[in-house]
């Protein structure tokens, strides 16, 4: 599909979390930035119910821009929450989402432009050099070297939500209305033409990171209990393994009885069985328990968010 500047309407969707002190400057080059790349644009950000003046500088920013449009969360819905809301609102023929820490630059949008005009549905920019601490790239890593182990799709640490999207695409993944969201999974689940391109990455505007280790937890065990169902194939098949050790040591130990070789039952075997075995079940029931948890509050069917005030 060719992408012609004289047509071209693109929404760029923009979830915000206590971003008081970067969102003037992200509107102030997204708005340069676009008008020189396409022919209609509008800005939508989206406040996940930020502590501090976020929602009032929005609404600020808003008084003098025709294309600009902000909706707050009554509460903290999460990220990728906030994305949903604001893709509900996109009316362009292609997406942008981005996050608004200006870590991802919007000087990059005409390259993703480009390339998606190389007949790309979407064209996911791919941080080659991230600008975050060694620590939070390390998680990023081994979160997703768990996720394509359990999920059995290739993942890359380096892509997250920054991107651009086709209309035909952001419209299946609206069809999606599962209450576990995680926008980088949804996307390579919906398929269609998928390519990568390298951006620059910034650091965050006001040095701060918003997501903390409890955050990115939670987060990234939800997405594995989303979009895998390993977790409890794999115990079963360590069960089945337990349990023929189990039955191969029993032989020998009736053997052994029968040959004379034991004389006083063992105290200590009865009771590290006890305990491994008691903590394998209760490891078992708990990830048990956490597929029922989450198809408790999926078939609760409640909105994914909740708007308190748009502007």
């Amino acid at each position: 599909m060719k992408l012609a500047n004289s047509t071209l309407y693109i929404s760029v969707v923009v979830p915000l979390f206590q971003a008081e002190k970067t969102v003037k400057e992200l509107v102030g080059r997204l708005d340069a930035i676009l008008k020189k790349t396409c022919a209609t644009y509008e800005i939508i950000l989206v406040d996940d119910h930020s502590e501090d003046g976020t929602w009032e500088s929005v609404v600020s920013i808003a008084r003098g821009m025709t294309s600009l449009k902000g909706i707050r969360l009554s509460r903290n819905f999460g990220q990728h929450h906030a994305i949903t809301a604001g893709l509900d609102l996109a009316r362009g023929e292609w997406v942008v989402v981005m996050d608004g820490d200006l870590q991802d630059l919007p000087e990059e949008i005409p390259n993703l432009v480009s390339k998606a005009n190389h007949g790309y549905d979407v064209v996911l920019a791919r941080r080659k050099d991230r600008r975050d601490s060694w620590i939070v790239k390390t998680g990023s890593t081994v979160f997703y070297r768990l996720l394509a182990y359990l999920s059995g799709s290739p993942q890359d640490a380096a892509v997250g939500n920054f991107g651009i999207y086709h209309r035909t695409v952001i419209a299946e993944l609206m069809r999606m209305k599962e209450s576990i969201r995680y926008f980088p999974a949804m996307v390579k689940w919906v398929g269609f033409k998928q390519t990568t391109y390298d951006v620059k990455h910034a650091p965050a505007g006001d040095g701060i990171s918003r997501y903390n280790f409890r955050k990115r937890f939670h987060l990234a065990l939800n997405t594995l209990l989303a979009y895998s169902d390993k977790p409890l194939r794999m115990v079963i098949k360590m069960g089945f393994w337990i349990a023929f050790l189990g039955f191969i040591y029993a032989l020998i130990t009736f053997f052994r009885y029968l040959f004379g070789a034991i004389l006083v039952p063992g105290y200590a075997s009865i009771i590290v069985s006890i305990w491994v075995l008691s903590g394998l079940v209760l490891m078992t029931l708990g990830v048990v328990g956490l597929y029922v948890g989450k198809i408790f509050e999926g078939v609760k069917n409640r909105p994914l968010y909740i708007v308190e005030k748009s502007t």
